[in-house]
């Protein structure tokens, strides 16, 4: 079988989108077993059985399904949402069956027992999709993409995605869902990574924004702010980051590093006809080297290699810090969501433009996120439920840009509504509804909404928590989405190639290796950070390049990957 990502030689542009995955379960919906081989059409294995839709007591009936969920989540299945698709469009009874513990634990037992009864969402995996198509219990369903007069909605679905989702016979053996809706004009997603300066603690230091543009003028900012003082009199942390979620990437990315993968085994660019491995690239020690001389200034936050959150969220919160490298949501964005003003130390944080470098011309990518399919629903074989199940996602699958906030929480008009016009501000228009989901209480927000959202897909054109009215009543929550905005356009992130998805493969080299090349970088990005002096640092770098080889096999590895790269994608 193929291996089921996007090729990137199909590819014109790139697309930019979150992956993001968070669903609900609970049991229900009816089947019966047919016995067919995974091969044959479900017209053979029993489609007059099938739930017609009917006209009963002036509703249209769409019939109803069990649709079970590779991960746990609260459920509430008379929620508020589902009462509205069996009301109103589309007309169909969804019932969630939620997957207790371990996802490939659970899918093999359920397979090894007969299978699953009507269909089931899980998030991509070569794994998944191995497993269910050998267990002969789904069916296949590329057909249903083609028939635009019956299914406008499956058939809307782009065919590059559909076209990397077929296997050797031609089959697609699931609906593949959580798509950008036009790949060539992408959702930027929720950017996080980049610089945070302390406005007040730059306008004490007599500075400006632009001053921080190269990083000669971040140093002079460090030095200042390192002689400033906070509400307790203790002298500021002028540099910090978050080591253990791999901040320092964000410094790595400014000395042009690309440090990012999509799922694949190491970072690589691509350039010219070679590529690049991270640890080749010669300004990666440079990178490295920057940051041990700012530590051995005291510029560098000393604990930054062994803090962990909860202790670096605190040093944010009580304004220790006066400049940030990494992610904002590592920093916790919570600590300036809440403000209205001026009244604590978060309220000040702005990021800045990555500072230029000489000899750097474009900053490395710490970001590449893939615009193709997050989810697949795979569908029995055995279901006596199968117009349901297509009519359900021929619904969820509309390319509106509004579409996952229907999904989410019904159509406009019903609990809420645009402020002004379509595709600007939106609001709750039901307070109950509002109450109860936004309660914090799991089970009362269960009983709103099933959160089905990612059987949907997103746009560019609209997305809804950049447009959510009720941001605006609170200040600080409108810093997060202007963050991202920011950092979604300086350049580090990018769409996924195929050389970012190269994958180790059973008995290889990098299934053997990979886990002593990343205790191998662990390692070494500490003692590089905190060298002694410029002496201690080029002992550590050698011992570096020869730990890389002796302990990981890097040429070894390297070698190998070329050849992974030929198998999975033909290059």
């Amino acid at each position: 079988m193929k291996t089921r990502v996007f090729d990137a030689k199909r590819m014109s542009a790139g697309a930019i989108a979150a992956l993001m995955v968070a669903l609900t379960a609970c049991s229900g919906g009816g089947n019966g077993a047919s016995g067919s081989s995974p091969s044959q059409s479900p017209q053979q294995s029993g489609q007059a059985e099938q739930t017609a839709q009917t006209e009963t007591g002036g509703k249209q009936q769409g019939g109803s399904f069990n649709l079970w969920l590779g991960w746990t989540i609260t459920v509430n299945n008379e929620s508020l949402i589902q009462k509205y698709w069996r009301e109103n469009e589309p007309f169909v009874d969804v019932q969630i069956e939620s997957t207790q513990g371990d996802a490939s634990t659970a899918l093999n037992l359920k397979l090894n027992t007969g299978g699953f009864e009507d269909a089931a969402i899980f998030g991509r995996s070569d794994v998944i999709n191995t497993s269910m198509v050998r267990s002969g219990t789904i069916v296949p369903l590329e057909q249903y993409f083609d028939m635009p007069d019956q299914y406008p909605g499956l058939a809307s679905i782009p065919k590059e995605y559909l076209e990397a989702m077929k296997d050797e016979d031609g089959h697609i053996w699931s609906i593949p869902t959580w798509f950008d809706q036009n790949p060539q004009d992408p959702w930027p997603g929720w950017a996080s990574l980049g610089w945070f300066v302390r406005e007040d603690v730059l306008e004490k230091a007599g500075m400006t924004f632009d001053d921080l543009a190269t990083l000669e003028g971040l140093e002079q900012y460090l030095r200042a702010a390192g002689q400033q003082t906070d509400a307790s009199g203790n002298k500021l942390i002028p540099l910090s980051f978050l080591s253990d979620a791999n901040d320092e990437n964000v410094i790595l990315s400014t000395f042009g590093v690309s440090n990012a993968t999509a799922g694949g085994v190491i970072p690589v660019e691509k350039k010219g006809d070679q590529y690049e491995f991270i640890y080749d690239n010669p300004q990666y020690k440079e990178a490295y080297r920057w940051m041990n001389k700012i530590y051995r200034e005291d510029l560098l936050d000393k604990e930054a290699i062994t803090d962990k959150k909860e202790r670096y969220k605190e040093k944010n919160q009580s304004g220790r810090i006066a400049m940030n490298a990494g992610g904002f949501f590592n920093m916790d964005a919570h600590i300036w969501e809440v403000l209205n003003g001026p009244t604590e130390p978060a309220w000040y944080y702005q990021t800045i433009p990555y500072p230029k470098v000489p000899g750097v011309d474009r900053i490395g990518i710490n970001q590449i996120v893939n615009p193709y399919p997050a989810n697949d629903v795979y569908i029995s074989n055995k279901t006596k439920n199968l117009d349901a199940i297509l009519a359900f996602f021929d619904y969820s699958l509309q390319p509106l840009p509004e579409m996952q906030q229907v999904i989410d929480g019904g159509p406009p008009g019903v609990y809420w509504d645009w402020v002004d016009q379509p595709l600007g501000k939106w609001h709750y228009i039901d307070d109950n509804y509002q109450q109860l989901h936004d309660s914090g209480d799991a089970a009362k927000k269960a009983s709103t909404t099933p959160e089905l959202y990612a059987t949907s897909s997103y746009s560019n054109k609209w997305y809804p928590w950049w447009n959510y009215a009720q941001t605006d009543s609170v200040a600080g929550r409108q810093k997060t989405i202007d963050f991202t905005e920011a950092i979604g356009k300086m350049g580090a992130i990018r769409v996924a190639e195929s050389y970012d998805m190269v994958k180790s493969e059973p008995g290889s080299l990098w299934e053997k290796y990979l886990p002593e090349l990343e205790n191998v970088r662990k390692e070494y990005k500490a003692k590089l950070t905190m060298a002694k002096d410029d002496n201690a640092f080029e002992v550590e770098w050698n011992n570096f390049t020869s730990a890389l080889e002796k302990r990981a096999h890097w040429s070894e590895l390297k070698e190998e990957w070329h050849k992974l790269l030929a198998q999975q994608f033909g290059e």
